[in-house]
């Protein structure tokens, strides 16, 4: 999460909200009787007060400017071009529903579109900027008709280098960790750490007047949630200079490390940040700490509630899913079918081959990727990463 700054005085009347340059806060600020503070700059949305003034082109903040901060200082054409952001923002979330496809990667073109969106709004010149209406505001985030920033602040993000190290996590930390919970446990704990991110940077910053941005919180809560139930996991994952197989543990670690020594670093030099580095932290440990109770409802044991016994009654492997299909395997899938069943008759030998089958074969019903995972009973498998039912075997 990002946050901006510059200083303007807020001050409403009965139909627009009115932004005036300011040079020092003042002590008392008080929302409700329209004498509030609010430290923003350029990144305010700007729009002209006549309806028609949508396109309005290119407008250097100045005294007397009008921009959207609450509903009633929304037109015709604010209503128009946030039905556009909550287009761009649902769109991937209702095909990947109606297709059953990834959750998670549904999320990351959801916040690349919300992001191409935020271009086209300032290369075109259209008067409205979403960050003075939907960006999370601490100083004014009690107020209940504002309730809409602590969720539309996530979709928000001040550049490209910003939302693509947001994605980097959810895409490689989200995908794996959706196929162990499942897509609504997934997106249950991704709004989650989201509202907790939020909600310890507003209660640490209770009267910060500066707009905050982005989806930070959320992903460190992905991150928070594998090291709660599985942290033993390996990922693909690009830490201290290498891109590679790294234990959950390991990248926690280190990103929460850096969080703390940062946050540290801030403090003892008493200077202010543009990242929210305890929003980070909120929403890695409150998705840390509801996790565990929401991954136990899914079909994945967690990590240490795998006993011993497993190994009793494990499952005959029988014909495998391509002679079932009646199809050849490919000479590579038939080497490790092999070795599986000469050698899987023990836990540890079982879940290594099937790992390497599910690294390199593709489903003989739709070809694609496969996946391996446990079941509560213990019992390791592979399965189709697009539908179960195609291939859930042994």
């Amino acid at each position: 999460m990002q946050t901006t700054s510059d200083s303007l005085i807020l001050r409403s009347n009965s139909r627009k909200t009115v932004f005036e340059p300011l040079r020092t806060v003042p002590p008392t600020i008080r929302i409700n009787a329209r004498a509030t503070c609010i430290r923003q700059g350029s990144i305010l949305s700007v729009h002209r007060t006549q309806p028609e003034g949508l396109f309005a082109g290119a407008i250097s903040p100045a005294q007397g400017i009008v921009v959207e901060i609450l509903w009633s200082d929304l037109s015709g054409g604010d209503y128009l071009v946030l039905l556009f952001l909550l287009s761009c923002s649902l769109g991937p979330y209702i095909y990947a529903i109606l297709s059953d496809v990834s959750i998670s990667l549904a999320t990351v073109l959801s916040l690349l579109l919300v992001t191409f969106a935020q271009e086209a709004i300032r290369v075109f010149g259209i008067a409205f900027q979403p960050f003075a209406f939907l960006s999370l505001i601490p100083l004014i985030s009690d107020d209940p008709t504002l309730a809409h920033r602590w969720i539309t602040a996530a979709w928000l993000h001040s550049g490209w280098i910003h939302v693509l190290g947001n994605i980097l996590v959810i895409a490689l930390v989200g995908v794996p960790l959706e196929q162990k919970l499942g897509p609504r446990r997934w997106m249950i704990i991704y709004v989650l750490g989201l509202l907790a991110g939020n909600l310890t940077w507003v209660l640490t910053h209770a009267d910060d007047p500066r707009p905050t941005v982005g989806a930070s919180g959320a992903a460190f809560g992905l991150l928070g949630a594998y090291m709660a139930c599985w942290p033993r996991d390996e990922i693909e994952f690009p830490l201290l200079f290498l891109i590679r197989a790294w234990p959950i543990w390991v990248i926690c670690l280190v990103r929460i490390g850096l969080e703390v020594y940062m946050v540290f670093d801030l403090s003892m030099q008493d200077r202010p940040s543009n990242v929210a580095h305890l929003a980070h932290l909120g929403g890695f440990f409150g998705a840390y700490i509801v996790s565990r109770p929401i991954a136990r409802t899914g079909d994945v044991p967690l990590e240490d509630e795998i006993g011993d016994e497993v190994v009793v009654g494990m499952k005959e492997i029988g014909a495998d899913p391509w002679m079932l299909a009646g199809i050849e395997a490919p000479p590579p899938v038939k080497r490790i079918l092999h070795r599986l069943r000469e050698e899987g008759d023990e836990e540890e030998t079982r879940r290594a081959w099937i790992e390497e089958l599910a690294d390199n074969a593709i489903c003989p019903i739709c070809g694609g990727g496969l996946t391996a995972l446990s079941n509560r009973s213990g019992d390791y498998y592979v399965t189709c990463s697009s539908d179960h039912k195609h291939i859930s075997w042994p």
